[in-house]
């Protein structure tokens, strides 16, 4: 990793152009960066923003020893970069975020492995590699249940929810294609909370508040914060947190997506990035955590966050994209982002509003009034 800090002027690489990479791309440029981006798509929401654009694949080493020349220190905006790529940028000390976080969390198996080796709470599950896998699995943990691909997928993708035996037809010709897949327990849970913390090389830890996640299909539709739950369960949710980071020494945002029963807490899945849940810090924080991440990476101090009070994150896909604007008139205290993304497409996310406020539960009547949500 670079062995001072990194100040304005210097460049920033990031593997990934969407829109995580964009707003990262935002929060770097206001401080002074320069910055290089690679993806294989040209004019991608992040390019937009950036000094210049590799256009080439993740697993491009060509492209990757490129960007390594021109860049000070490089990050990536998803999981699933191209390992090998992430090792040499490691190697030549231009990763600060190293590549155990990514070893765990691009691999499904290895992620349930790791949380059951640290005593953190889980689903049950079993791996399956055939039918007879399938079988003693279904046998042990019952229905219904979900089956998940154990590399790839997300918001939804490569996921199958069984009721009953008739179901495992279904799987059984995902398991033609796929060398493993995960059989895991369906939890009947309350709610799904997201823990947001940024954590420096030296390992101090910075939380955002907790945010509740409403989904639609399996895709983030609405996050509200903070997160209607105990204090017992906040504190639940940071104490993994803080277990979790260090276990695989995270360095820079990262996110735990988790279940609430009750009073218990299920962990879900881990992202090693800045998440869609943590958006609403852009307005209802002092600092959001894109800048807390690119401080983290520069070697810069974090800074303490103080949060607006309540606030409400919906996002824009292409279903709902016209409705919201056909109410334009009713978003005065909307925060409107938008990608930059070139084509409307269903299910595809292209923007976000955030509300402000300084009480949570008069916002969500004020948006519940107006039809908002």
């Amino acid at each position: 990793m670079p062995k001072s800090k990194l100040l304005f002027g210097k460049t920033i690489g990031i593997i990934g152009g969407g829109q995580l990479g964009r707003m990262m791309a935002t929060t770097a440029r206001h401080m002074g960066y320069r910055l290089v981006v690679l993806d294989p798509t040209p004019n991608c929401p992040a390019g937009q923003l950036a000094d210049q654009q590799i256009v080439a694949s993740y697993d491009d080493m060509g492209a990757i020893k490129q960007l390594a020349s021109v860049a000070d220190v490089v990050t990536y905006e998803f999981e699933n970069v191209d390992f090998k790529a992430a090792q040499y940028l490691a190697e030549i000390g231009l990763l600060p975020q190293g590549t155990k976080a990514l070893e765990m969390t691009q691999d499904r198996e290895k992620e349930k492995g790791l949380l059951k080796s640290i005593n953190q709470p889980i689903a049950s599950y079993q791996i399956v590699h055939d039918m007879n896998d399938l079988k003693r699995a279904s046998e042990a943990i019952g229905y219904p249940a979900v089956v998940k691909t154990c590399r790839g997928g997300y918001d939804g993708k490569g996921q199958l929810t069984l009721h009953s035996g008739a179901d495992l037809v279904e799987v059984d010709e995902r398991l033609k294609n796929k060398d493993r897949l995960i059989y895991e327990e369906f939890l009947n849970f309350d709610c799904e909370i997201s823990v947001v913390f940024t954590r420096s090389v030296t390992g101090e830890m910075i939380y955002f508040p907790i945010a509740e996640n409403q989904h639609r299909d399996h895709i983030l539709h609405l996050t509200i914060v903070p997160a209607r739950v105990s204090q017992k369960v906040i504190e639940q949710a940071k104490e993994a947190a803080r277990v979790i980071a260090e276990a695989i020494d995270v360095v820079g945002t990262f996110t735990i997506e988790l279940f609430v029963k009750g009073e218990e807490i299920f962990i879900n899945e881990l992202a090693p990035r800045p998440h869609n849940s943590g958006h609403f810090t852009i307005e209802a924080c002092n600092i959001s955590q894109f800048e807390q991440h690119i401080r983290a990476l520069c070697q810069l101090p974090l800074m303490p966050v103080i949060f607006h009070g309540g606030a409400v994150m919906i996002n824009l896909l292409g279903d709902n994209l016209e409705d919201y604007f056909a109410k334009v008139d009713q978003l005065e205290r909307a925060h409107i982002h938008m990608y930059g993304k070139d084509q409307i497409q269903l299910k595809r996310k292209m923007g976000h509003l955030t509300f402000v406020d300084s009480d949570r539960d008069q916002l969500l009547a004020t948006l519940k009034d107006r039809q908002l949500i």
